[in-house]
């Protein structure tokens, strides 16, 4: 038995694929895959025992060697998810299309908005914008951005077409953040990025927009440009009748600045460039005496029909609210500026609406504007040379947007005296009594004082109307004529005391001669 033991181990190596060792023991090395651990005896659970104690009985000194090799790793993985453009560990992630760089969602919001003012900025702004964000003076091409508004990737410079956060890339840096919590971002400087950038949100970069054409190198700033209508063949379809030369073509009758303005041309009001005065698109202001070209910009390079100006800067009541003109209006009388205010936005009013009103009131008067005229308000509003005004007294139907905002100004503390009356206001501001000094009071900048009494009384001067239908006199009397709906006087109850009457005025008022109203202060 013992001499055929050999042969039948022999026979069976082959079809078992088993090899036997030197010392004759069968192994199983060369098996195809490991047996599963259910065959495996408590022999085998003994030795992974003993091989796991072994490892826990190795000399302290091979320790270190893993630690550093951890640390090695995290430390290769914090360099290559290093961002572009602030060197630190890259905080909500975002992928540049098509070049796939990766960097912060806020470093890469940052530098697009740069990219957009630099793209039309001069060589001194990309300079300044370097030292503001701490770039050396000598490397002013890190701000760089394609010509004419396109935004290039900060990494390799190429045209880039969208942001879009990165998914995979936040998952391998949370994986190593939570194995080493020193490397997380202070906590002011996630928050300053998230005002930033909000987490998950795409960005499409628009393409940079067609090339500006080439400088004219031979313009001389001296001499005056052509009017847009002064070229042939423009395309406003109207050609000047005595175009100005250009420099850049006949230098020698070129017009100088110095020479005036050329003949059957002007300045715009507003784009200060040069117009021509016959042109259709032409207009002119009747109170400035200012041409307008029609053509820079539209809705501004416009002198508009009476009604229909928009006042400058003057959009809704927040410009009212940041005006310190509207306050001068009123003598500085912050209380009564904001109860204004406050009624404007309750009803849902807008600066035009009060300019209409204004400028319908005054133009409904015998005098018109001839005395805002005399008044020189509308002098020198324009930095442009204006025309004459050939007849003072010719009818005023066409305004620009600077002179409708001098009229509303003009106007607008009247207006709230009209506008008081129609009884919107709340009692507790209609029931103030009066102050004794009107609106000539010297302590109207005295909150306490201003909220205690009424400064806003009609004013009872030559010209102006006298609007009040319910306002207390010092004494308490009130007024004895009011104006109805249609515009008609409406007697009230006759107080014992003298009329005074002024020509021009809307209603008549009853006031005691020793008030301060009626005495001239």
């Amino acid at each position: 038995m013992d001499e055929l033991q050999p042969s039948l181990l022999d026979a069976s190596v082959p079809m078992m694929g088993l090899s036997l060792s030197r010392n004759g023991v069968a192994s199983g090395s060369t098996l195809k895959r490991a047996a599963p651990s259910s065959f495996e005896g408590p022999e085998a659970q003994t030795s992974k025992k003993r091989f796991k104690e072994d490892l826990e009985d190795e000399p302290d000194d091979e320790k270190p060697v893993a630690k550093l090799n951890y640390e090695a790793l995290a430390e290769d993985l914090t360099q290559e998810l290093q961002c572009g453009c602030c060197a630190e560990l890259v905080y909500r992630p975002v992928v540049v299309s098509p070049c796939q760089h990766f960097f912060c969602g806020s470093c890469c919001i940052l530098w697009i908005r740069v990219s957009f003012v630099v793209s039309n900025s001069s060589w001194y702004t990309m300079h300044c914008l370097a030292n503001l964000f701490g770039i050396p003076a000598s490397v002013p091409t890190h701000f760089h951005s394609s010509s004419n508004g396109g935004t290039n990737c900060p990494a390799c410079r190429g045209i880039s077409t969208a942001v879009t956060p990165s998914r995979p890339l936040q998952s391998i840096v949370d994986i190593l953040l939570r194995a080493d919590p020193s490397r997380v971002r202070a906590e002011r400087e996630r928050i300053q990025a998230d005002e930033i950038y909000k987490p998950g949100c795409s960005v499409r970069i628009p393409t940079p927009r067609e090339a500006s054409p080439e400088p004219n190198l031979n313009q001389n700033a001296d001499y005056i440009r052509p009017c847009p209508h002064c070229t042939p063949d423009n395309a406003f379809g109207w050609r000047c009748p005595q175009p100005v030369i250009d420099f850049a073509v006949d230098p020698e009758r070129a017009w100088h600045l110095d020479d005036g303005n050329p003949p059957g041309h002007a300045f715009c009001g507003n784009c200060e460039n040069l117009l021509a005065l016959r042109a259709p698109s032409t207009t002119k202001c009747d109170f400035c005496q200012v041409s307008f070209c029609g053509v820079g910009v539209q809705g501004r390079c416009l002198a508009a029909p009476l009604l229909s100006q928009h006042p400058h800067n003057m959009s809704d009541v927040g410009d009212l609210i940041q005006s310190s003109e509207v306050y001068g209006c009123f003598d500085n009388n912050t209380v009564e500026v904001d109860i204004m205010l406050d009624y404007l936005t309750a009803q849902e009013l807008t600066p035009r609406h009060i300019y209409r009103e204004v400028a319908s009131h005054i133009q409904s008067q015998p005098s018109g504007f001839r005395p805002l005229i005399e008044l020189d308000l509308f002098v020198d509003i324009h930095s442009v040379t204006a025309g004459i005004d050939e007849n003072p007294n010719a009818p005023r139907n066409r305004i620009c947007r600077h002179c409708a905002t001098e009229v509303m100004l003009w106007g607008i503390k009247e207006w709230w005296i009209r506008e008081r009356q129609k009884g919107f206001l709340e009692e507790t501001v209609t029931r103030r009594p009066d102050c004794k000094e009107g609106s000539s009071c010297s302590r109207q900048k005295d909150l306490a004082h201003a909220r205690e009494y009424n400064h806003i009384i009609a004013p009872r001067l030559p010209g102006n109307s006298v609007l009040s239908d319910d306002t207390s006199i010092e004494d308490g009397l009130s007024v004895v004529a009011a104006i109805s709906p249609d515009g008609d006087i409406i007697p009230a109850r006759q107080p014992q005391l003298d009329m005074t009457e002024f020509e021009g005025n809307e209603v008549v008022t009853g006031l005691p001669t020793s008030s301060p109203l009626t005495d001239g202060s």
